[in-house]
């Protein structure tokens, strides 16, 4: 049967972990300005920033292959509308509130400007401290804070940093709570910000990365977002055999995830997994490039 999401899961895809394309553009006047003066700490720092729009769902299409999508667009659009007016009319629901917060998010991914994103992911970001404040032990509301925080931090540049040790909080809490909730997200998101982050002058760390992108494996296996982040940490880290590994077990799931997500909550989703599955697997096709002759001193 196909799989409906379960109530903290029925959204529409991730775009990040995961749409540092279009942020990378943003950012370059900035790196221009520092080129002339960057310390080890602010190559890092600016580094960061970029890295960032991978948290916002990172790990998918960017928003502008979103956005050229009417019907995705219009989905979520709709479910913010229907959101909203719950939020409203039940002020202080915890429940109600991180819906809400999940319905920013979403339909953050499809803003043309940064005035639009931000304006969404700070609305996000309200109702998830609200619901935070009432339920504080309510992993969907820890978890779309997290997810906002990740959107408005897409449109600060270097204002963003702070929002870092932020995201990592929440979904530490939101993993503590319920590492099951939108198909291992917590982990999911941790894994990509430790694997995507600088180790100087940040969080980054390859030990912590693997072992949340593996977890997320382990906790929902039937998730190819789960697989794609994982097999893509490997290419990073020239990890070729376990990408190939890896891979191959995606390949074997994917006939079934095409079966089970289905209709109008997974289109985006599979909107950003069918182009990265064959990004990965022509890279895989290619051949090894040589090392080439060892240099002979002079």
């Amino acid at each position: 049967m196909p799989l409906q999401p379960a109530s903290s899961d029925n959204r529409l895809p991730q775009a990040a972990t995961r749409t540092i394309f279009q942020f990378k553009r943003t950012v370059s006047y900035s790196i221009d300005r520092f080129i002339a003066s960057a310390t080890p700490i602010s190559w890092a720092r600016i580094y960061l920033v970029g890295c960032l729009a991978l948290l916002a769902g990172i790990g998918q299409a960017g928003a502008d292959a979103f956005a050229a999508e009417p019907d995705l667009a219009a989905y979520a659009k709709r479910n913010f509308q229907e959101a909203k007016v719950r939020y409203q009319e039940k002020p202080g629901e915890g429940t109600a509130a991180w819906q809400f917060g999940r319905a920013c998010f979403d339909l953050a991914e499809f803003a043309t400007n940064n005035t639009q994103r931000a304006s969404l992911a700070e609305q996000g970001i309200a109702a998830c401290r609200l619901a935070t404040a009432s339920q504080s032990n309510s992993a969907p509301a820890h978890y779309y804070l997290a997810m906002n925080l990740g959107q408005l931090a897409r449109t600060k540049l270097l204002g963003a940093l702070k929002l870092v040790d932020q995201m990592e909080r929440e979904f530490g809490l939101a993993l503590g709570l319920d590492e099951h909730i939108h198909w291992a997200g917590p982990d999911r998101n941790l894994g990509q910000l430790y694997r995507d982050a600088p180790v100087f002058g940040s969080v980054g760390s390859r030990t912590r990365a693997r072992e949340h992108l593996q977890r997320a494996v382990e906790l929902a296996p039937q998730y190819p977002e789960n697989w794609l982040a994982l097999i893509e940490a490997h290419f990073n880290w020239g990890e070729r055999t376990g990408a190939y590994r890896e891979l191959q077990t995606l390949e074997g799931i994917w006939p079934a995830a095409r079966t089970n997500f289905v209709g109008a909550a997974w289109a985006g989703s599979w909107a950003g997994w069918e182009p990265r599955f064959k990004k990965l697997k022509k890279k895989l096709e290619e051949p090894m490039k040589p090392l080439g002759a060892p240099r002979e001193n002079p």
